[in-house]
């Protein structure tokens, strides 16, 4: 019998410990390792944060639902990783032993990269459901007294799609509520230009991302650098194509939401061969890290290489729907092995991103996500919106259910009109610098 432990509880961790279980079997036994016990739906931390959603709309305790499926579950967060000794040590002091461990833990958030920057700082975030709720307790406050609003992602942000998503749901509710001639909205980010994305544009991502922001009225600055938050004023300094700095600005706001950048979780951090530099677990083309052969990874804890340089540090975002198709993977090659067959099932790289505005919505599809791409495209409609409503409702159904298939990525293609794609062999060894 194998002894599988899933590091982890969120969107990566809880797939992947379904998709062993059921590709495994009773055979082996699969363990979930969790940061306290609620599973949250971060895709929906935007709507969350404007008030759309409350946080039992989009979370609840996992526990009971892991072990109804067989799975033990232990909501003691993970101290160290100890590879070596195929072991992982918890921060009440238990060591728990291991055949073979998943990783899926998110990412660290790195706030403390610009002084002044997050929750405890003079901003906000929606990276998760508690940042969130703070974030809607704090709008309640600011929509009786509105004023000027920054949105955007500071230098190293690897995942820009809620960032815009926060600003035009933003638009949108204070249009309802007949506050927006009252609001000026400056969006804030490290990318080169708007609709980079961290993936050196998607079709005409460009054009489009500058067309819906510019029809209504926000104003944007890129190539940005975040020197400071102070209460009420945002400090950046602006680059030229070439980096150097062009000027230093001073933007104030009375309510502000910008997404750090991430590194890798504490736990698995300075271990030489299991992280790069920033604490990315490093991976190979089937999700195994390349010198401890028995540990797996998926989901933003990876590393992945930026798609281009550029002037302001930028990283390459991990999608849900990526994300599907790396825990799948990881099942099947963890089946194979002790079958005593090689592991070589792959993830499909595909990058989907979508993007709320109210009643409307824009997709992004880059497959690979790597550039060069089968398939690039961006598209604006009403059926975007209705497509993330659906992934809402099923990915909260599957992780309450237990249910294994991928359904998202079986039709969503469907739904997209391409075709299912693989990516060529790479060996996926780098993150940001």
């Amino acid at each position: 019998m194998a002894n599988i432990i899933v590091l982890g509880a969120g969107l990566g961790g809880t797939a992947a410990a379904y998709e062993i279980h059921a590709a495994l079997g009773e055979d082996h036994e699969v363990t979930v390792v969790g940061d306290g016990p609620r599973f949250n739906f971060t895709p929906s931390n935007p709507w969350l944060a404007i008030g759309w959603r409350k946080r039992d709309d989009i979370g609840f305790a996992i526990g009971e639902r892991l072990e109804h499926r067989g799975i033990r579950f232990i909501d003691v967060p993970a101290e160290k990783v100890l590879p070596a000794e195929n072991r992982l040590r918890l921060r009440d002091g238990r060591i728990l032993d291991y055949d073979y461990l998943v990783i899926a833990t998110g990412p660290r958030l790195a706030f403390d990269e610009v002084p002044g920057l997050g929750p405890d700082g003079h901003t906000h975030s929606i990276c998760t459901a508690e940042h969130a709720q703070r974030a809607w307790e704090a709008y309640q406050a600011f929509l009786a007294n509105p004023g000027p609003v920054v949105v955007g992602a500071a230098q190293g942000a690897s995942c820009f799609g809620p960032a815009y998503e926060f600003a035009l749901i933003l638009d949108a509710d204070l249009r309802k509520r007949k506050l927006r001639d009252r609001v000026p909205i400056t969006f804030v980010s490290s990318e080169p230009y708007i609709g980079h994305m961290g993936l050196g544009g998607v079709g005409d991502s460009k054009g489009l991302m500058e067309h819906e922001l510019r029809q209504r009225d926000i104003k944007w600055i890129v190539n940005a650098k975040l020197l400071a938050a102070e209460a009420g004023k945002l400090k950046l300094q602006e680059v030229d194509a070439k980096g150097a700095p062009a000027g230093e600005t001073e933007l104030p706001f009375a309510f502000a939401m910008l997404l750090p950048a991430f590194t890798g979780v504490d736990a698995v951090r300075g271990i030489d061969g299991l992280t790069n530099p920033r604490g990315f677990v490093l991976i190979d083309q089937h999700q195994r890290n390349p010198r401890f052969a028995n540990v797996f990874a998926a989901g933003v804890c990876v590393a992945i290489p930026p798609v281009e340089a550029t002037p302001v540090p930028t990283g390459a975002p991990k999608t849900g729907f990526m994300i599907e198709s790396m825990v799948t993977a990881i099942a099947h090659n963890l089946r194979d092995e002790l079958a005593g067959k090689p592991g070589e099932a792959r993830a499909t790289w595909n990058a989907v991103c979508l993007a709320d505005m109210g009643n409307t919505g824009v997709a992004f599809v880059a497959l690979p996500q790597i550039p060069p791409r089968n398939v690039t495209w961006a598209k604006e409609g009403r059926w975007v919106h209705l497509a993330k409503l659906a992934f809402e409702k099923y990915y909260l159904h599957k992780i309450r259910s237990g249910h294994t298939e991928p359904v998202y990525e079986k039709y969503a293609f469907k739904l997209l009109g391409i075709e299912r794609l693989r990516p060529p062999a790479k060996h996926l060894e780098g993150d940001l610098p």
